[in-house]
């Protein structure tokens, strides 16, 4: 269907017959390849979820799923991504599960640790913003942006131990923001492409503050919305900071489907000996990304 294109993004090489272009490309064709992304004909998976009525399976080193008038997807053996598109191949979103869903479950078959936020670097020291979906991380991250600050990556947070050291690997410069958000920072949504049909949230460009090379991570924030009149920050304990890293590890459903409950337990156990974890408390109504970056900066600051 397309040529066959070289990336690098979350420290992984891809190969992709897919074209990406929210991802960094390779400056040339590279022989060592980690993911290859692919399309193949999942006619017959398509038609067994359909006539089982499910729309996902799960086995140790593989996941496979569906999502109606997108396409099938099967992810196995932390390095294969297969997609076989409905009847109508919508693109966009077909890249939104790949760079998503996929890349996801591909870092946890390769016991890459995978959280759900954005993380941003402030001193040579990466700081991650972790929440439930509305939370805020994506805009946290781009007040940060905003001041001059580099982004490693928005969505999945690929942490991969490297010396006995919780590293961030740099996934692609581009952020996903609400229109709210945009105006809250006086962006005129006119100059983004919004996400298919989410016609409210934009694909933002940061290629300028962007930071393609690992970063120690120092810390994680959770950010929550609660009925309060100002930001609070919150240290955790080091038993909340373990229940904190699972809640937030990206499609946490595969870990124990996939057999990477042990793994992932005592990866937790290591991170949480080298990270400081807090929790972020924002006001439901206010904008605040501003002052809560100001709590972030104050413990970078302590960090040092």
């Amino acid at each position: 269907m397309s040529q066959t294109l070289f990336y690098q993004a979350f420290g992984q090489t891809i190969q992709s017959d897919i074209l990406l272009p929210e991802l960094i490309m390779a400056d040339s064709p590279i022989s060592d390849i980690d993911v290859t992304i692919r399309y193949e004909n999942l006619s017959r998976k398509l038609n067994e979820f359909i006539q089982n009525r499910t729309s996902y399976q799960i086995k140790k080193g593989y996941f496979a799923f569906y999502v109606p008038e997108v396409a099938c997807f099967v992810i196995e053996n932390g390095d294969m991504i297969s997609v076989y598109p409905d009847k109508q191949e919508n693109l966009d979103r077909i890249r939104l599960y790949v760079l998503g869903t996929c890349m996801g479950a591909i870092l946890h078959q390769k016991q890459i640790v995978a959280l759900h936020g954005s993380a941003i670097v402030i001193q040579d020291k990466a700081y991650a913003f972790v929440g439930d979906s509305g939370q805020g991380k994506s805009t946290l991250a781009s007040a940060f942006i905003q001041q001059g600050y580099k982004l490693l990556t928005d969505d999945v947070i690929a942490i991969k131990m490297i010396n006995d050291n919780p590293m961030v690997m740099p996934a692609y410069p581009q952020q996903k923001l609400w229109q709210e958000s945009l105006a809250a920072f006086g962006m005129n949504p006119e100059r983004y492409s919004p996400l298919f049909d989410r016609e409210t949230k934009y694909a933002v460009p940061v290629s300028s503050n962007f930071i393609n090379t690992p970063v120690p991570l120092a810390g994680v924030f959770e950010l929550t919305k609660l009925d309060c009149e100002l930001p609070k920050l919150i240290s955790y304990s080091t038993l909340e900071g373990m229940h904190l890293l699972y809640r937030h590890t990206f499609r946490n459903l595969l870990l124990s489907a996939e057999d990477l409950k042990d793994w992932h337990f005592d990866a937790s156990v290591h991170m949480v000996s080298h990270l400081g974890l807090y929790r972020l408390e924002r006001p439901i109504h206010t904008f605040t990304a501003n002052q809560l970056a100001s709590l972030v900066k104050s413990v970078a600051v302590a960090y040092r």
